[in-house]
C-alpha cells in the first residue's frame, strides 16, 4: 500500500480543521452559508499556509448537496468527487504550465457552459502569478462580467506580480504565517493522532524550523518520524534535521563571554563538519540573544512569555547576568543584520565565522577616544598631556627624577577659590546615580560614571590636542551620545556642513537656509556636546549659505577669468552652458 505523507493524510477537509487564517475562514464560510460568493477571489501568502486547501473547501461548501451551509458535509457525492479531484464543474489549473493566451481563450470558452453536476462552476488557478500578461488581459472581461454561477479562485505566493486590473476585480485575502504557538499545537495534535509519544520541545523546535508554514512543519515531522523510535525527543529531532544542539550553544556563549577567538574558530569548523543548517543556526542564535537580553533586563518575570523548555530556561537564566545589556543588544542587532547576508553569501561558513568573531570581540570595538574624559574612569586614554598657554612660551625644564610617561598623562591643577569647595570633593560627597557606560579594554569591562554637572566641568577644561579638529569623530560621538539617551545634536545635521575648525573658533556653513535655522536652535546643545567631547569651548559661528547663482551670472564670471582668455581667443569660442557644482 502506498504510503501517504502526513501533509496529505491530515489535509483539512473543513474550515474548522484549518490551522490559523481565522479571518479568511470566517468570510468564505459566511459567503457559502448565505449563497453569495464573489465572482473572483485572490488568495496570496507564503507557501504551505492553506491557500489551495481553503479553495477546495470553499468549492465543496458551494457545491455540497446540503448547501447553502457554512461547512461541507464531506459525505455526499459532490463533496467526495471534489476531494478526489474528479468533479466536472471544479477545475484546478496549474498556472505555470497553462499560462499562454490560448489557454486563457479555451478557458473562456468553457466558462460559457452552465454547471453540469454542481451548483457552481469553480476554477482554481494555482500559482496564478505565472500567467502571462496576455493571458491576464484575456481574462479581464470575463472577471468583470462573469456568467452566472461561475467563481474564480486565484492562489499565488507572489501577489505583487499580478496586474492591478486583475487585483481590482478580485476579493483579495492575504494569508499570514502561522505563529509558533499555533503551529506547535497543530503538530502536537497530529502526533497525538499518530499515538506517538513526544517532548513538547521537539514539537516547538519543528514549528520554529518551519517558520510559519504548516506544510513545511508536516514535512519536517515526517522526516523526524522516519528515524523510528518509541518517543520523539528534542535531541533526536536536532540530529535528524541537522540542527545545532544546546551543548553547542552553551560552548559558543562561553567562548563569546571569554572572548576566546580560538574556541570560536573551532566551533565554526565543527558547525561546518556536522552539516548544521547555517541559516537556521543564525536564526536560533538571534532568538537566544533576544531571550538573554530580555532576561538580563527583566529577570525571571519575562520567562512565561518566552515559552522555553525547563532546561533551556534554567540555562539562559543563569547565562544572562554574565553579559552586559549593551553587549547582548548590540550582538542581537548584528546577528539580525547579518542573517540574510550569511545565507546568500558564496562562502556562508566564512561569513558565519566572521560574525561569531565580531560578537566575541564586540566589547573591544568601541573606540576609547570617542568617550568623554571622566574622573572615575579606570582606563586612561593614551593621549598627549594638555599644555597650558603660559607654558607654551616658557622654556622646558627637565626633571630627570620623575620623567613623564604616556600611561599617566599629567593634568593641570585647578585650585579652588577661597571659601569654595573643590569639584573633586563635591563629587566624592555627592555620588551621582546616573547610568554608566561600558568601556572595553583588555581586562573585564569597566564602567565610567557621568556626573550631572559634567557639561560645566568639561567646559572649563582645555581642549584635548588631536581631537579639537576631528569633525568626523565628533559626529560619531554625537551618534553614540544619542544612542545612550543623552542630549546631543542630530548627526544628520552635522554631516552636511562645511566645517572650518580652528583652535578657538568653529565656523559651520550649512548647504541650505533651513539647516541654518535648525543649527541656531541647537546652539546650546552643540556647545554642551563639544565640551563633553573634550574640545573645550570654541566660539561658534554659523555662516549663511550663499544663494544659488543663475547660469548667466556663472557664464559671465568664468568668461572673465584670465586663465581662460587664451583658450577662448585661439579657439574663437564662448561659454554657452555653465553649472555650479556644490
Amino acid at each position: 500500500m502506498k504510503h501517504l505523507s502526513l501533509a496529505a493524510r491530515y489535509r483539512p477537509q473543513t474550515f474548522a480543521q484549518v490551522a490559523g487564517q481565522d479571518m479568511v475562514k470566517a468570510v468564505l464560510s459566511r459567503a457559502a452559508a448565505e449563497d453569495r460568493p464573489a465572482a473572483a477571489y485572490l488568495l496570496s501568502g507564503t507557501r504551505g499556509v492553506g491557500k489551495t486547501t481553503i479553495a477546495r473547501i470553499f468549492a465543496k461548501a458551494l457545491n455540497c448537496e446540503h448547501a447553502p451551509g457554512p461547512e461541507p458535509c464531506n459525505e455526499c457525492a459532490q463533496c467526495r468527487k471534489i476531494t478526489q479531484g474528479a468533479h466536472v464543474d471544479v477545475t484546478e489549473i496549474d498556472g505555470a504550465s497553462n499560462n499562454s493566451v490560448e489557454d486563457a481563450r479555451s478557458l473562456r470558452e468553457t466558462i460559457g457552459y452552465a454547471p453540469m453536476e454542481g451548483r457552481y462552476k469553480i476554477f482554481i488557478i494555482d500559482e496564478a502569478h505565472m500567467l502571462t500578461r496576455n493571458a491576464f488581459n484575456a481574462l479581464l472581461k470575463t472577471l468583470e462580467e462573469p456568467p452566472e454561477r461561475v467563481t474564480f479562485i486565484f492562489a499565488t505566493t507572489e501577489a505583487h506580480k499580478f496586474p492591478v486590473t486583475i487585483v481590482s476585480r478580485c476579493q483579495h485575502f492575504v494569508f499570514r504565517h502561522l505563529s509558533e504557538d499555533a503551529l506547535t499545537e497543530h503538530l502536537s495534535a497530529v502526533l497525538r493522532k499518530e499515538k506517538m509519544e513526544f517532548e513538547e520541545g521537539a514539537a516547538r523546535l519543528l514549528a520554529r524550523r518551519a517558520a510559519g508554514s504548516v506544510r513545511d512543519g508536516m514535512s519536517l515531522l515526517d522526516q523526524a518520524l522516519a528515524l523510528g523510535g518509541a518517543r520523539l525527543t528534542t535531541a533526536m529531532t536536532r540530529e535528524v534535521l541537522g540542527l545545532a544542539g544546546q551543548e553547542l550553544f552553551s560552548r559558543l556563549f562561553e567562548a563569546l563571554h571569554g572572548r576566546d577567538c580560538a574556541a570560536v574558530a573551532d566551533l565554526s569548523r565543527r558547525i561546518l563538519q556536522q552539516g548544521v543548517d547555517i541559516g537556521f543556526f543564525v536564526r536560533e542564535l538571534a532568538g537566544n540573544l533576544r531571550n538573554l537580553f530580555l532576561l538580563r533586563q527583566g529577570g525571571a518575570a519575562v520567562l512565561p512569555s518566552l515559552h522555553l523548555p525547563a532546561d533551556e530556561a534554567a540555562f539562559q537564566q543563569d547565562l544572562a547576568p554574565r553579559f552586559s545589556a549593551g553587549h547582548l543588544h548590540a550582538a542581537w542587532q548584528m546577528t539580525l543584520d547579518a542573517q540574510r547576508g550569511i545565507v546568500q553569501s558564496p562562502e556562508p561558513a566564512a561569513a558565519l565565522e566572521l560574525l561569531l568573531l565580531n560578537l566575541a570581540l564586540l566589547p573591544q570595538l568601541l573606540p576609547l577616544e570617542y568617550l568623554p574624559q571622566q574622573k572615575a574612569a579606570s582606563v586612561t586614554p593614551t593621549l598627549p598631556p594638555p599644555v597650558p598657554p603660559a607654558a607654551q612660551a616658557a622654556p622646558a625644564v627637565p626633571q630627570p627624577d620623575t620623567p613623564p610617561t604616556q600611561d599617566a598623562p599629567q593634568q593641570p591643577v585647578q585650585r579652588p577659590a577661597a571659601g569654595s569647595r573643590a569639584p573633586e570633593a563635591e563629587a566624592e560627597q555627592k555620588p551621582d546615580s546616573a547610568p554608566t557606560i561600558p568601556v572595553a579594554t583588555g581586562t573585564p569591562a569597566a564602567t565610567v560614571a557621568r556626573p550631572k554637572n559634567e557639561a560645566k566641568a568639561e567646559a572649563a577644561r582645555p581642549a584635548r590636542p588631536g581631537l579639537q579638529r576631528d569633525w568626523q569623530a565628533f559626529c560619531e560621538f554625537c551618534a553614540a551620545e544619542q544612542a545612550a539617551g543623552r542630549p546631543a545634536p542630530q548627526p544628520h545635521l552635522l554631516r552636511g556642513l562645511d566645517v572650518d575648525w580652528q583652535e578657538d573658533r568653529l565656523r559651520l556653513t550649512p548647504k541650505a537656509q533651513t539647516l541654518l535655522h535648525q543649527l541656531e536652535k541647537q546652539r546650546d546643545t552643540l556647545e554642551t556636546t563639544l565640551a563633553a567631547f573634550g574640545a573645550g569651548a570654541p566660539r561658534l559661528e554659523f555662516i549663511a549659505p550663499r544663494p544659488p547663482r543663475g547660469e548667466a551670472e556663472l557664464i559671465e564670471e568664468f568668461s572673465k577669468k584670465p586663465e581662460l582668455q587664451p583658450c577662448l581667443e585661439v579657439l574663437q569660442a564662448s561659454i554657452v552652458h555653465c553649472t555650479e557644482i556644490k
